[in-house]
């Protein structure tokens, strides 16, 4: 069996610092852009960079946890990493590409593997109309703030927000209000992946907005556009006792 070619990628912390060191030291290790798997070591954050940085490069991504929660990661351990890649099952992810136009005419575009956020910048509650596929759904949603998931995203900060959790195979994007004010009971909308929304700020000057796409933050937008990009694919292996789809239908059901 030939040997695999490894690449290392870890967070600044510590514990995955001195990780990185040992499997280099055990595996060896060759440049990214040569590797046949890149081996990220951290948390999830970590993991949204290395698939944010794999973009385009084709690259498989394995994680291991030496992070925090770790959801979207493998447990961590030293052994057999060239075989537990092997037998790893792969799980593809199409991001979110955000649109973002700000009050002075900027347009910015980013890519979110978890989800594209908008949030009120001031003491004053966000005012925002929803257009899905050009028919406007919502004129005016009170809130302070209103996001996208995507399946892989859906257990994160949307969950949080109260959204549904999403099984990965379902070609559906979460739409969740953060925090509600009117309609007061409206707890959002499940939409095909083929959506396009657009979010419009109502009063800007007076109500502005930030969005942000994973980390990347866009200040005082007036108009963000959201739609699955399919022209992007990211594959990330998981080992098969414990792959994502389970991890995603386990939370369904968590207490």
């Amino acid at each position: 069996m030939t040997e695999m070619k490894l690449a290392f990628v870890s967070a600044s912390t510590e514990d995955a610092a001195e990780a990185r060191q040992a499997l280099v030291a055990r595996y060896g290790e060759v440049p990214a852009s040569q590797a046949e798997v890149v081996v990220a070591l951290g948390g999830d954050g970590h993991m949204l960079e290395t698939l944010r940085s794999a973009i385009g490069s084709g690259r498989p991504i394995y994680g291991m946890n030496r992070g925090t929660v770790g959801f979207l990661m493998n447990d961590y351990r030293a052994e057999d990493l060239p075989q537990r890649i092997r037998d790893a099952q792969p799980v593809t992810l199409y991001p979110l590409r955000m649109r973002a136009t700000c009050r002075d005419g900027a347009v910015t575009e980013g890519l979110a593997i978890n989800e594209v956020s908008l949030f009120r910048a001031s003491a004053q509650a966000a005012k925002i109309r929803i257009t899905v596929d050009g028919v406007v759904r919502m004129e005016e949603l009170v809130c302070d703030g209103v996001l996208v998931a995507t399946p892989a995203g859906s257990t994160a900060y949307n969950l949080s927000a109260h959204g549904p959790i999403i099984p990965l195979g379902a070609d559906i994007l979460a739409l969740t209000p953060i925090s509600a004010f009117r309609p007061r009971r409206w707890r959002g909308a499940l939409l095909p992946h083929s959506a396009r929304i657009m979010f419009e700020t109502i009063r800007p000057e007076k109500r502005p907005i930030n969005a942000v796409a994973d980390v990347m933050e866009v200040r005082d937008v007036v108009a963000v556009e959201v739609w699955e990009d399919r022209s992007v694919r990211l594959t990330v292996l998981y080992d098969p006792e414990h792959n994502l789809e389970e991890r995603v239908l386990m939370e369904q059901f968590a207490p």
